[in-house]
């Protein structure tokens, strides 16, 4: 079944394909992923079987911040291509029923938008500075920042600017915040909705959607320390930053301008809230959709996954949409290795050890194995729950975190400007290009213990366009990437890819037309996650039951037919631990 079959609301219940463009298919030799190679793998998608693609940000950029600091809003990076580019891949995705989904950025510009550019030009009190939180300094002479917040990405979050102001910036300096209470920049991103919906884009996620409308008027700087950039989660509204009530009223507006169009557009926000709160961003009179991220922080333990399922499922109800379910994203480790890293409750620890994760990979070894025999698991536990489900580029091969990328290629902002430099390494790890072709590999006297050059493993062609050798890719890909490369899992019917494609077969054929957002629980014990939905009409079966069992010990199956599991079973009847599987009820 493709998107075509469905009604406006196809969002509901859609697979979401993210896609990072820097690293998914580089199409002229530059080492830089860019919006032609997404249009030369579109078939690959369509062949998934995924219903939307999710483009992180594409825009002009000097990329401070992964593409998140935007100097134009309105094009596209002439490294990645042009406007006729962005058309023409836009239009072979419909012709694959594949609908397209672009970032927005609203809660800061890059530092050479034309903006913030006038701004600076402009001076105190002008019109210019006004759409952006210039702040006088404290001290004797505004020499120190106005008040100790420290950004998101390590170091003060305000930056002095020639004629003694301070600007916010709660991420990298490159990123100075909008202000949202003035009426210019609520025109300017409406304006940047129709433009990009008018030339073919579905949908919007909207990135820090939360963070929107501040306050930082009424108290003084001083007062306001209280509270610190980092404390991202409020229960009442009243933190100066982070999910206040009148952020509400920007998603209404935008509402307005979704439904100008046939169909209406949708958006979908990445809002780090209290779970109640998740429901209001949701809200058919707002975005329509927030992603649950309760379940992409869940490690390995039943009770973590049940409650972030719950959580999610509660949510949808509360705000009338469906749920989201995603493990993986450009912004947290691939889940194949966190899941093969020794666990703690997520409640306990969000995060995994930091000696392996954000520094060189020796401190720990990820046991490869029961990581990806939980990914299998995983895939099986998540798409079969109502709701959409949401898919990071190279999640389909099972592809792990590469923690041990050397510190003179690394990208992210992270290492930079943290305190006590070179301490974290940030999200280069799970941003690595992809491989796609097994035989493009690194002549063996170029390569050193752990990555390779001279290749790109399929990444970009062999030749750029003067007939030069391409480029490294822009994020160096270790060695054993090419095990993991799709030429090679699509040969082989039990890797990842093909469990994938499976998986999402069975679910458009299964349980798509649902549009509900219920499960009846089975109880199977503290260990297992066991459920049951009502199968669509079409097929033959009344129910569909997925159970997934992490306890030492194993279970004893319901009777049924076996559509799918996560791992071969030596006894039908016995559920191994860290496996799961789909069964049909008549």
């Amino acid at each position: 079944m493709t998107l075509n079959n469905l009604n406006d609301d196809w969002w509901k219940q859609a697979v979401v394909y993210q896609i990072y463009p820097r690293s998914f298919k580089d199409a002229n030799g530059d080492g830089l992923g860019d919006i032609p190679g997404i249009t030369s793998k579109m078939r690959y998608l369509r062949e998934l079987g995924i219903d939307a693609i999710w483009l992180s940000p594409f825009y002009p950029s000097d990329l401070a911040d992964g593409g998140y600091d935007i100097i134009d809003y309105r094009n596209v990076d002439p490294r990645l291509g042009d406007m006729a580019d962005f058309d023409a891949m836009v239009s072979q995705a419909h012709q694959e029923g594949i609908k397209v989904i672009v970032d927005i950025v609203p809660n800061h510009t890059a530092d050479r938008h034309a903006w913030f550019l006038e701004a600076l030009a402009s001076g105190r009190g002008s019109a210019a500075r006004d759409r952006y939180i210039f702040k006088e300094g404290s001290g004797p002479n505004g020499e120190f920042p106005p008040n100790d917040w420290q950004s998101l990405f390590g170091g003060p979050a305000w930056e002095r600017v020639e004629d003694g102001q301070w600007y916010l910036h709660i991420f990298a300096k490159e990123q100075p915040d909008l202000n949202w209470n003035n009426p210019e920049v609520h025109e300017e991103f409406k304006k940047t909705l129709r433009f990009w919906s008018d030339h073919g884009t579905d949908g919007f996620r909207v990135d820090v959607a939360h963070g929107l409308a501040k306050k930082l008027d009424g108290a003084s700087m001083k007062d306001l320390s209280r509270w610190t950039v980092h404390d991202s989660l409020s229960h009442d509204g009243t933190h100066p930053l982070w999910d206040r009530a009148q952020v509400h009223d920007i998603y209404r507006e935008w509402r307005q301008v979704f439904n100008e169009y046939d169909p209406p557009r949708f958006a979908v926000g990445e809002a780090w809230v209290v779970p109640e709160h998740q429901y209001l961003y949701a809200s058919p009179d707002e975005l329509g959709q927030v992603f649950n991220f309760e379940f992409a922080i869940a490690n390995w333990f039943s009770g973590d996954f049940r409650t972030a399922i719950r959580d999610g499922l509660q949510a949808a109800k509360s705000s009338g949409s469906t749920a989201t379910w995603v493990m993986s994203n450009h912004d947290v480790p691939r889940h194949p290795s966190r899941y093969g890293l020794p666990q703690a409750p997520s409640k306990a620890t969000h995060q995994l050890p930091k000696d392996w994760v954000l520094r060189d990979g020796s401190s720990y070894e990820e046991n490869r194995e029961l990581g990806s025999k939980r990914a299998r698991a995983a895939i099986l536990m998540e798409a079969a729950l109502p709701g959409s489900v949401y898919i990071y580029q190279g999640e389909e091969l099972g592809l792990f975190e590469v923690p041990d990328i050397p510190w003179d290629r690394l990208e992210d902002p992270t290492p930079f400007r943290t305190r006590g430099r070179y301490t974290e390494k940030g999200r280069d790890g799970c941003r690595v290009p992809l491989p796609w072709d097994s035989l493009d590999t690194p002549d063996p006297a170029s390569w050193n213990p752990r990555f390779g050059s001279g290749a790109s493993f399929g990444f970009s062609p062999a030749h750029d366009a003067d007939g030069a050798r391409s480029a490294d890719p822009h994020l160096p890909q270790p060695l054993w990437y090419r095990d993991f490369s799709v030429d090679v899992e699509q040969r082989d019917e039990t890797s990842m890819l093909s469990l994938y494609k499976a998986c999402l077969s069975r679910r458009a054929e299964l349980l798509t037309p649902a549009q509900d957002s219920s499960v009846t629980w089975l109880d199977e014990g503290d260990d297992v996650i066991a459920y049951t939905r009502d199968a669509a009409e079409s097929s033959a079966y009344t129910t569909i039951a997925s159970i997934t069992n992490f306890g030492a010990t194993a279970i004893t199956l319901p009777e049924g037919d076996l559509i799918l599991s996560s791992a071969q079973l030596d006894d039908r009847s016995q559920l191994p631990q860290d496996t799961s599987v789909w069964i049909g009820m008549r």
